[in-house]
């Protein structure tokens, strides 16, 4: 069986030229593998914060590489070139509003800043593409909150089976009736 493949997009006009480390993207591999049990690889790209090129990225991963999970981090806040959450729902079929609304809630309770975050959700075909802010402290805080809704979220559209890791993070999945 080959393995699930999961987008990781970091959207940073800095850490795409290459004038810091990408330390946020490689927060978010670093969690996966934490929760995971399931074999799966990241499809990993460092981009900068250009809307059109959000777009074409998401795009391509989730038609083209076939991503079941897509995770962006970076370009959500309230400066002019934070165009991730309108890219995202430029390429979405269905926006998914509770992962945002449940993510700057989490956020609140660290910084009074988080009303600031625009994360949000959505799916395009068979891929859940979530968008999360871009320090790694905030990424993994962001993950803890949302993250046990996303196997069952994956199910719903029809992609692989994600198996967790259920002493670090525990899918829900309703029970069969």
């Amino acid at each position: 069986m080959s393995k699930i493949k999961i987008g990781v997009v970091t959207a940073s006009d800095r850490a795409s030229a290459g004038v810091y480390e990408d330390l946020s993207g490689q927060a978010i591999i670093d969690t996966l593998n934490e929760y995971l049990v399931s074999d799966w690889e990241p499809v990993y790209r460092v981009i900068p914060d250009d809307q059109p090129v959000v777009e074409e990225t998401l795009i391509d991963l989730a038609d083209k590489e076939a991503c079941c999970l897509i995770v962006t981090t970076g370009g959500t806040g309230p400066a002019p070139r934070d165009l991730v959450p309108e890219a995202t729902e430029n390429v979405c079929n269905k926006m998914m509003p509770g992962f945002g609304e449940l993510m700057r809630q989490v956020s609140l309770k660290y910084v009074p800043t988080a009303i600031l975050s625009r994360q949000t959700a959505g799916i395009r075909h068979k891929s859940l593409i979530i968008n999360l802010p871009g320090k790694p402290k905030s990424i993994r805080e962001c993950l803890d909150a949302v993250f046990p809704a996303v196997p069952y979220c994956v199910d719903l559209i029809e992609g692989p089976y994600l198996e967790t890791h259920e002493e670090v993070i525990k899918a829900f999945r309703p029970k069969a009736k």
